[in-house]
């Protein structure tokens, strides 16, 4: 085991992969945590696909399914586990958590011992549930740093892109899997249909390149989120980590700096009250 930092990431979608990929540039050794069939849309930016992939490379950065019991942290690999509950985290003795489960609404608790815990968005309250706080809305600055108080509450739009916020996004008609009719990275026609679920339609609600499709694997609940359009089009790469997402990377390195367990970034820790 390297001297590295070591740092457990519970959840692996959009902004927990984010989060691992700048942790990973700032040295440390990063372990994964997912459910059993993550739902994540952007999967070509999300480590949560090596749960059903067996890997996945995010920014040139390699992720691994491990063994819940054979899991360890690894030097420049992002070692991911099917572990909703976090037992394993005991064994590997992380010395921070963050908390990317990305629920908006107050966790489930993890065994975290005295392990200082980093929470992404709304749902934690400094000196309750987490230590520091990482912003993720848009419009509040995200990547800010919290250290009292509590991050912007979830407004249930999703952000804008291009214009489009609601309209952007895919969701299953009924309960059961996705079966696709397009691939990440097709660029799909106002009322195309990308795929069925239940023999359902799920129709493009406007024209774009398709962003993200949660994976055929994945067990879906009625209206579930299943897809993303960005009408920007073919100017957009699929496989490329979003500002949003790096600026809360570089947020929760901050905050780790913040509570002496890394290295301060060269640019300096983000400021907020």
């Amino acid at each position: 085991m390297s001297g590295a930092p070591r740092i457990w990431v519970q959840g692996a979608g959009e902004m927990a992969s984010a989060v691992a990929v700048c942790l990973v540039r700032a040295g440390c050794d990063v372990v994964m945590a997912e459910i059993a069939a993550p739902l994540a849309v952007r999967r070509l930016v999300c480590f949560s696909d090596a749960v059903f992939e067996g890997r996945a490379t995010v920014a040139g950065i390699d992720g691994r399914l491990s063994g819940a019991a054979d899991a360890a942290f690894a030097r420049g690999l992002v070692t991911v586990l099917v572990d909703p509950e976090a037992r394993e985290m005991p064994r590997l003795r992380p010395v921070a958590v963050v908390d990317a489960r990305m629920t908006k609404r107050a966790p489930a608790p993890l065994p975290r011992g005295g392990a200082p815990l980093v929470g992404l968005g709304p749902g934690f309250t400094c000196g309750i549930d987490a230590d520091r706080i990482v912003e993720t809305h848009r419009e509040a600055g995200p990547g800010r740093l919290i250290v009292t108080g509590s991050a912007a509450a979830d407004t249930g739009i999703p952000g804008e892109v291009g214009g489009a916020t609601r309209l952007r996004l895919l969701r299953a008609p009924a309960a059961g899997r996705l079966e696709p009719c397009c691939a990440i990275g097709d660029l799909v026609a106002a009322g195309q249909v990308v795929g069925h679920v239940s023999g359902l339609p799920v129709t493009a609600g406007l024209g774009g390149l398709l962003r993200g499709l949660v994976h055929p694997g994945a067990r879906l609940a009625a209206g579930d989120k299943v897809g993303d359009i960005d009408p920007r089009g073919a100017a957009v790469d699929p496989r490329e980590v979003t500002d949003k997402g790096l600026a809360v990377g570089a947020g929760v390195v901050a905050a780790l700096a913040d509570l002496g367990l890394v290295p301060v970034p060269s640019t300096g820790p983000v400021a907020g009250p």
